[in-house]
C-alpha cells in the first residue's frame, strides 16, 4: 500500500477493530443512527473549524506524501474522516464498557 493511503487505512483499521464492540458487547452505536449523528455533529463542526483556522494561520499542514490529495477546501479529506471515525470508536468503547459494567452489576445483585 502506498504512503498516500496510510492515513485512510489507519482510520479503516480503527473502525474495523472497534466494530466487534457493536455486536459482542452490545454497544448499539450503529443501531441508533439518529443519536450517532447528533453526537457527531457538534464534534465535527468544532474540529473542522479549528482545523481550517489552524491551516489558514499556518499553525500546521499535512504532508501530501501521506494523504490522497483530495481536498475539502484547505483541509484534506483524511481530516474529516478522522473527525468522524475517532468519535465513533470512542462511542463504541464507551457504550461497550457501560454494557460490561451494567452486566457485572446485575450479576452481583
Amino acid at each position: 500500500m502506498g504512503d498516500r493511503w496510510q492515513y485512510l487505512a489507519l482510520m479503516g483499521a480503527c473502525l474495523l477493530l472497534t466494530l466487534p464492540l457493536e455486536f459482542v458487547l452490545r454497544a448499539r452505536v450503529y443501531r441508533r443512527p439518529v443519536r450517532l449523528v447528533l453526537a457527531l455533529l457538534p464534534t465535527i463542526v468544532v474540529f473542522v473549524v479549528w482545523d481550517v483556522v489552524g491551516i489558514l494561520r499556518h499553525h500546521w499542514s499535512y504532508s501530501p506524501r501521506f494523504t490522497t490529495g483530495v481536498m475539502l477546501g484547505v483541509m484534506p479529506l483524511e481530516e474529516l474522516v478522522f473527525f468522524v471515525v475517532i468519535p465513533i470508536c470512542g462511542l463504541l468503547t464507551y457504550e461497550a464498557v457501560g454494557y460490561v459494567l451494567r452486566r457485572r452489576k446485575g450479576e452481583r445483585a
